[in-house]
């Protein structure tokens, strides 16, 4: 073999390591990004208006987040599941982050602008899904900071593409634990759980957020309601304004 050629193919081996290595990293860091444990939950979910024949849209959340205590940065995956037997037609996905938790950015979508957020929410997205086949799913990368001071809640509507109809609602669920870890490098929490954080300067475990069962919502100049632990859902107000009853 000659020096040049033996040169060029290890010139291709060393490229092609370098490109497996990079690529490994860019997946391990994504994995470790999005911290999800365990399978996803439609927890604090319901259904509400009726969806087309044969179409059956739920969303996903991990069971299990993890909040840095030193950046209160935390990522999340929110997933639109079609379960039915046929396709879905255009549709959106919000994403609302309520008290301490806040969402930062979700990936391939557009903030909600601030003068159109609902009362008792700080933050929101809008997603255009487009439509989901029978059996698909579509799972966005969610940004958020949590302060661990206070309890904290994200919704996830599922609506039609002319927000006249919400198929689907998930939340405001709570994200969690009752038993926190200041001094740790890292908070667990679990979904479905109101967060009861530690005092400030003591061992106290007071509940902090809204303290009543129905919370003040709204997307696109509207108004969000929570009726119960059961969830929300949005419908069309004229003119082209959006509300979520219970």
């Amino acid at each position: 073999m000659s020096s040049r050629r033996a040169t060029t193919i290890a010139t291709a081996i060393t490229g092609s390591l370098l490109t497996a290595s990079f690529s490994a990293v860019m997946i391990l860091s994504f994995t470790a990004s999005a911290d999800d444990r365990g399978p996803g939950s439609s927890k604090g979910g319901k259904a509400m208006d009726a969806a087309p024949a044969g179409v059956k849209l739920t969303t996903l959340l991990p069971e299990r987040i993890s909040v840095d205590n030193s950046s209160k940065r935390t990522a999340i995956t929110a997933t639109v599941k079609n379960e039915g037997t046929k396709e879905s037609g255009e549709i959106n996905l919000l994403v609302v982050g309520f008290d301490g938790l806040k969402v930062n950015g979700v990936q391939g979508c557009s903030a909600i602008a601030e003068k159109d957020l609902p009362p008792g929410s700080n933050s929101g997205f809008t997603c255009p899904v487009g439509t989901l086949a029978a059996g698909k799913s579509k799972s966005y990368a969610v940004d958020a900071t949590y302060d661990l001071s206070k309890a904290g809640k994200i919704c996830l509507p599922v609506m039609s593409a002319d927000g006249k109809k919400t198929f689907w609602q998930q939340g405001p669920v709570p994200f969690g634990t009752t038993n926190p870890s200041p001094n740790a490098p890292a908070t667990p929490l679990l979904l479905g759980t109101d967060n009861k954080p530690v005092a400030p300067g003591g061992d106290t475990l007071p509940k902090t957020g809204v303290g009543s069962d129905v919370l003040p919502l709204g997307a696109a100049g509207a108004a969000l309601i929570a009726a119960g632990a059961a969830g929300l859902y949005w419908s069309q107000r004229p003119p082209g304004r959006q509300t979520l009853r219970g």
